[in-house]
């Protein structure tokens, strides 16, 4: 799957509990130790089985089964890299790979500017599940009797499985990217098409909770155990990616109101050398919400650090200079004054900071932008 990250998620390091395998394409791949879990599930399945299909293993078979296991991963491995690629050559910026119990999810900085874009990205993944699934099947006949053959089968039905699951039209899924482009495509919409395919997965997730009544009909036994809690695992997963698409769609919508020139406070520029008292009394007299100190040459070189003011004591302001409460302004705290909604945001989120100097095309200082007031014009 495909999954852009929401603005406010873009993930700044592993969390617990993911190991990183390596990087393919400059694209961090990482796996959650969840999966070992689910690999040692898929070698005690597939033990029996491949006991059955090459007779004389013993214990050997669950050595098989775990091998399996991993040639199953490394295919979703390609479902997922497939993703990475495409929104690589649309020009845009894939974080990592993850594999975890259910599965991968290709974690992509931006939206799609373009409806088709949108299908190409998603499309790529199930296509790619169904060629390695089809290559697989074709095959099959020119394997040798035994493990070796059942392996080429049971890859191509599950990579079949993956790819024909993946295209279902409901997010968290890839066939729910594909909808929500179709829906954005024909409507001009992009939100509506995240409405529309978020609420197809919450109907998907629902009817992932009839397959042990379905599978019961087809086989003429009762419900089993096992197959209640798959759909249960599988429901609740549906529901939860399709939740959280829905609140990422919502929190979208939200967005073009986050304008830098309308929610920036008014700024004085000061020399590095002017004490901070006469520096606090200009801002002062000048209705100022922040101070920017100017090196010589006029460019500004830092921005002075609201709380650090308030924590200094009035009468040692006339003998600091206002440069010492200064913080040093790094490429990333100087913005375009032009820059509005989720180019803002991102631009924020790659150098977090409570204050950033706003500047013209010409380098000239428009003000100061406070991440509060960009917090509490988002929460309105």
């Amino acid at each position: 799957m495909s999954d852009p990250v929401p603005p406010g998620g873009v993930p700044g390091g592993r969390p617990p509990g993911v190991i990183r395998l390596g990087a393919i394409g400059g694209v961090p791949v990482h796996v959650r130790a969840s999966w070992f879990v689910v690999a040692a599930l898929i070698a005690v399945v597939m033990g029996p089985r491949i006991e059955v299909a090459a007779p004389g293993l013993g214990n050997l078979a669950y050595v098989a089964g775990a091998a399996f296991a991993v040639l199953l991963y490394l295919s979703v491995l390609l479902h997922e890299v497939s993703h990475a690629l495409a929104a690589k050559f649309f020009g845009m910026t894939v974080r990592s790979i993850e594999l975890h119990f259910l599965g991968g999810v290709t974690a992509i900085e931006e939206e799609a500017t373009t409806p088709r874009r949108e299908a190409v990205i998603a499309a790529v993944g199930p296509l790619t599940s169904l060629a390695v699934g089809g290559v697989c099947w074709a095959a099959a006949p020119l394997a040798a009797d035994g493990l070796l053959r059942f392996a080429v089968l049971s890859l191509a039905g599950a990579n079949l499985l993956i790819g024909v699951l993946n295209l279902v039209p409901g997010l968290p899924l890839d066939g729910g990217r594909v909808l929500r482009a179709a829906v954005w495509g024909a409507t001009g919409r992009p939100l509506t098409g995240s409405l529309v395919a978020g609420w197809a997965g919450r109907g998907v997730a629902c009817l992932a909770l009839t397959y042990p009544l379905l599978v019961a009909s087809l086989t003429g036994t009762g419900v089993r155990l096992l197959d209640v809690a798959l759909a249960l695992v599988l429901a609740a997963f549906l529901w939860g990616g399709a939740s959280q698409a829905l609140s990422v769609a919502r929190m979208r919508a939200r967005l073009p109101r986050l304008q830098a020139r309308t929610l920036a406070r008014r700024a004085l520029v000061v020399p590095h050398d002017l004490p901070l008292g006469e520096a606090v009394r200009r801002a002062q007299e000048h209705r100022a919400g922040g101070l920017v100190v100017l090196a010589s040459d006029g460019r500004p070189t830092g921005i002075v650090d609201e709380r650090a003011v308030q924590a200094t004591p009035s009468e040692r302001r006339p003998w600091m200079d206002s440069g010492s409460l200064a913080r040093t302004l790094e490429p990333g705290l100087l913005l375009s004054a032009d820059l509005a909604g989720e180019a803002l945001v991102r631009a924020m989120q790659r150098t977090p900071a409570n204050e950033y100097v706003l500047v013209e095309s010409d380098g000239s200082v428009f003000g100061v932008l406070v991440s509060s007031d960009v917090d509490r014009a988002f929460a309105q």
